[in-house]
């Protein structure tokens, strides 16, 4: 069994302001701690590093080494996999744009489902609710009862 993260939750690990932040640092460290294949899109990966380093964005931005030493963290685990387009992507992006029309914000969404659906993985955690939209996917909020 694999599964993925959504960027929300690097983000609120990583932003000491956020109402979110001890809750997504604390699910972080557990998925650091699992065995499980750990999927993290390249998606993901640049969504984080161009937020998180935003200083109109996070009131503490990290320095661009900061949020790189954080991906290398998850880079160096031996159960992650970073996952990206292969060929077949656009295909299966175009099934679910069909579906589900892709505009603005949901934009980075659909591209984050069609890469997970390309590599089988059906779990991803995540505090945004339009990947409910996605009936292939299990969509876990883990920053919910803890």
């Amino acid at each position: 069994m694999s599964f993925s993260i959504d960027v929300n939750i690097l983000l609120y690990a990583s932003d000491s302001n956020s109402q979110y932040y001890e809750n997504a640092k604390f699910f972080l460290k557990e998925c650091i701690q699992k065995e499980e294949l750990f999927c993290l899109g390249w998606t993901t990966v640049m969504g984080y590093l161009r937020i998180a380093t935003h200083p109109s964005i996070f009131a503490n931005p990290l320095t661009p080494n900061e949020a790189a030493t954080n991906i290398e963290t998850l880079l160096n685990l031996p159960h992650t996999r970073f996952i990206a387009e292969e060929e077949g992507f656009w295909d299966i992006y175009q099934k679910l744009n069909a579906e589900i029309p892709a505009r603005g914000n949901f934009v980075p969404d659909i591209h984050l489902a069609a890469v997970l659906k390309q590599h089988g993985v059906k779990k991803i955690y995540t505090n945004d609710r339009d990947f409910l939209k996605f009936p292939f996917l299990k969509v876990i909020n883990p920053l919910e009862n803890l």
